[in-house]
C-alpha cells in the first residue's frame, strides 16, 4: 500500500459494423480504475450520423458515481473514448476531468491523455500568444489545442496529430477522436504503456491488457514507442515516425501501477513481481516464521520472497474494501488513522512470529510505520521490512507523484536510519542492478531511484 498515486488510464473502441459502444467504454474505464480515482468520463460519436456530433459526460468521482445508467442510457455511438484521472498537472477539480472535447474551425475533437509533459510551458506560452483561452490547467489541454491548431494547416486530423507530437517532450500515452477516426500516440520512449485489441470487428485501445479481456477483446500487440495508429472505415494504419532508438518504459508499471493481470510490452506484470520479490530474498534473508505482503500491491513480492526463501506465505491483514475514499482528512492523525480503516491484524496469523514484511515503496514512511506498529501490538516478535523498489530519491516529471527531495524519507536519511524511524527490525530494498531482471530484460526509465532520467530535464 504505497503512498503513491497512480497514473491515469485511458480508453478508445470502435465497432466498425456500427454497435453501441458505451457499455464496452464502461466496463473499460472500470478495468483502469486503479490507475485514477478522482475523476473520469466518456466521450462518444455516431459514425453514421452528423459529423462532429460528439456526446460527452465527465466528473469528480469513481466510474461507478460519474457514470451511471441513467446518464449512459442517454448516449450512443460507435466511436468512444474514456479516461480515468489522477491528477499529476492541474487541481482535482471537475474542469480538469477528461475527455477534453474540443470544437474548433475544422469540427470537433476528443482527447484522453495518461503522462506528464516537460514543455508545458514553452506550448502553452505559443498556444497564449495567439490568443488561445485555457479552461483547465493541464497539459492535456495544451495538446488539444494544439492538435486542433495544426489541423487547419493539415489534410487530415492523423496529419495534425503528428505535427503536434512532435513538440511535445515528456511521457504520453493518448487517445484521440475525431468525428470518424480513432486515434492512439505513444511517446518515444514507451515511458506510458499503451496496447491494442480486436474483437470481431471492433478495435479497442487501452492502457493496459486488462481493459481488454474486460470487453471480451482480445490483445493484438502493444503499441510501439513513438508509434501512431489510426482506425477508421478502412480499418488499422500504423506510423513510426517518432520512433527513436532509445526507449525507457516505467519502472513503477512493473512495481506498483499496473493491474496483476495486465501484460505490458511483452511482461506480465504479477510474473514481475514475483521475480521481484525473489531478489528480494536473495540480497536480504532473515531468519523468520512468516512472510506477508502489503495488500494489495505488496502481496505478488512477498509471495515470491517466501518462494525464494522458504520461508511460509501467509496473510496479515484483512483489508476492508467497502472503504470508500475519505475526501476530508484534515489533520495528521486522521489521515493515520484512514490505515486503521482500512486495513486490520490477523492477529492469530502474526502473534509470536518474526515476520518479513514487503511493500512496493517507502514514500515518506508514514504508512509503513503505522503498520508495523500494528502488527507488534498484535504480539509480533520481529518485523523485517523488505521493499520490491530502491530507495526513491529524486522527483518523477513524467506522470508518476512521486513528491519532491524534502519529502522523500530516503533523499535526507540513511536506510539505517529510516529502519529505527519505522520501527522495524531491519530493512531491505530491492537493488538497481535487479530492476531490468524483474521487467523481463526491458530498458527501463528509473531516475526517481538513479537520477538518470531519459531526455533533459530543464
Amino acid at each position: 500500500m504505497a503512498e503513491l498515486k497512480e497514473a491515469c488510464g485511458v480508453f478508445g473502441i470502435y465497432d466498425l459494423e456500427g454497435g453501441n459502444v458505451v457499455p464496452a467504454v464502461y466496463y473499460g474505464l472500470t478495468a483502469l480504475q486503479h490507475r485514477g480515482q478522482e475523476s473520469c468520463g466518456l466521450a462518444v460519436s455516431n459514425t453514421k450520423g452528423e459529423a462532429g456530433n460528439i456526446q460527452f459526460h465527465k466528473d469528480l468521482g469513481l466510474v461507478s458515481e460519474v457514470l451511471r445508467r441513467e446518464t449512459l442510457e442517454k448516449m450512443s455511438g460507435d466511436l468512444g473514448i474514456g479516461h480515468v484521472r489522477y491528477s499529476t498537472t492541474g487541481a482535482s477539480v471537475a474542469e480538469n476531468a477528461q475527455p477534453l472535447v474540443l470544437s474548433y474551425i475544422k469540427g470537433t475533437l476528443a482527447l484522453a491523455h495518461n503522462g506528464n509533459l516537460i514543455n508545458t510551458k514553452e506550448l502553452k506560452w505559443e498556444l497564449i500568444q495567439n490568443g488561445a483561452v485555457f479552461h483547465t490547467t493541464t497539459d492535456s489541454e495544451v495538446i488539444a489545442f494544439h492538435i486542433a491548431r495544426e489541423r487547419v494547416h493539415s489534410d487530415s486530423v492523423e496529419e495534425a496529430v503528428l505535427k503536434t507530437a512532435r513538440k511535445l517532450k515528456g511521457a504520453y500515452g493518448l487517445v484521440i477522436m475525431s468525428p470518424r477516426k480513432l486515434i492512439g500516440v505513444r511517446d518515444p520512449y514507451g515511458l506510458k504503456p499503451l496496447c491494442i485489441g480486436k474483437r470481431d470487428h471492433t478495435y479497442v485501445l487501452a492502457s493496459e491488457s486488462c481493459a481488454l479481456n474486460s470487453v471480451g477483446a482480445e490483445f493484438v500487440r502493444d503499441v510501439e514507442p513513438g508509434e501512431m495508429v489510426i482506425i477508421s472505415r478502412e480499418g488499422i494504419r500504423s506510423n513510426r515516425e517518432l520512433a527513436g532508438e532509445k526507449t525507457a518504459h516505467c519502472v513503477f508499471e512493473y512495481i506498483y501501477f499496473a493491474r496483476l493481470d495486465s501484460v505490458l510490452d511483452g511482461v506480465g506484470i504479477y510474473d514481475a513481481r514475483i521475480r521481484g520479490g525473489k531478489s528480494l530474498a536473495r540480497s536480504y534473508p532473515v531468519e523468520a516464521d512468516l512472510v506477508t505482503g502489503v495488500p494489495d500491491s505488496g502481496i505478488p513480492a512477498a509471495k515470491g520472497y517466501s518462494e525464494e526463501s522458504g520461508i511460509p506465505f501467509g496473510l496479515a491483514f484483512y483489508k476492508n474494501s467497502y472503504i470508500g475514499r475519505t475526501f476530508i482528512k484534515p489533520t495528521q492523525k486522521e489521515r493515520e488513522s484512514s490505515v486503521h480503516m482500512k486495513l486490520s491484524v490477523l492477529e492469530s496469523a502474526v502473534k509470536g512470529k518474526r515476520i518479513v514484511l514487503v511493500d512496493d515503496s517507502i514514500v515518506r514512511g508514514t504508512t509503513i510505520a503505522n503498520l508495523i506498529h500494528m502488527l507488534k501490538k498484535a504480539g509480533a516478535r520481529e518485523v523485517h521490512v523488505r521493499i520490491s523498489s530502491p530507495p526513491f530519491l529524486h522527483p518523477c516529471y513524467f506522470g508518476t507523484d512521486v513528491p519532491s527531495n524534502d519529502q522523500l524519507i530516503a533523499s535526507i536519511h540513511s536506510t539505517e536510519e529510516i529502519c529505527r524511524m519505522i520501527g522495524a527490525d531491519s530493512l531491505g530494498y530491492m537493488k538497481l542492478e535487479y530492476l531490468e531482471g524483474m521487467a523481463g530484460g526491458l530498458p527501463l526509465c528509473r531516475a526517481c531511484f538513479d537520477g538518470n532520467y531519459p531526455m533533459e530535464i530543464r
